[in-house]
């Protein structure tokens, strides 16, 4: 298209310019200003676009790089709580354990001495059954001594108060007694016969 067809020719036979075709001195200054403000824009605007972009963008990564790491520290503080915990069940197991023998020491130490008490009070009462049979056997003697030396006396009709000679005949007729020689039914017999 040449300028010559974007001239229209009116009815009166005028020529007048498409509208749409710019007049010479508006395309000067239009491309004129365009340059200007193309130049203002790539020398002053742009650059600071650009190092608002590349701020944006830096703070983006940044703050990924800052999340990754905390999720890695998170990581690590996790496994080590983890590894804590893990330790802390290790030595509650190791303290119960722990305690359970030592229950079970207690238990047999507790035992042990109420073994050797029981042992020790039964030794005593022993003792002191022992002591008091022996008292009264001694005592018995000296009770069977005196009815066997009055009974005597009466049988023989004479007095038998000497101590040894009564000590003699009790610790002969005991003798006798324990050694089966003389028996309750023998010595009823003994008697009736009398």
């Amino acid at each position: 298209m040449s300028l010559q067809t974007l001239v229209v020719r009116t009815a009166e036979g005028t020529e007048e310019r498409s509208p749409i075709f710019p007049h010479t001195p508006e395309l000067v200054w239009g491309l004129l200003m365009f340059g200007v403000i193309f130049l203002v824009v790539w020398k002053v605007a742009w650059p600071r676009l650009e190092g608002i972009v590349t701020a944006r963008q830096d703070a983006i990564e940044g703050g990924m790089e800052r999340a990754e790491k905390a999720e890695a520290e998170a990581a690590a503080a996790k496994k080590k709580y983890e590894e804590q915990l893990g330790d802390a069940r290790a030595e509650a197991a190791h303290i119960r354990e722990k305690a359970k023998e030592q229950g079970a020491q207690i238990i047999a130490e507790m035992r042990e001495q109420a073994n050797v008490e029981a042992n020790r009070i039964t030794e005593t009462a022993h003792k002191q059954i022992e002591a008091e049979r022996q008292q009264a056997m001694v005592q018995l003697r000296g009770e069977v001594g005196q009815i066997s030396t009055a009974l005597a006396s009466k049988i023989v009709g004479e007095s038998l108060d000497d101590e040894a000679r009564q000590r003699g005949i009790v610790d002969r007729f005991l003798a006798d007694l324990d050694s089966g020689a003389i028996t309750p039914e023998k010595l009823g017999a003994g008697n009736e016969g009398r």
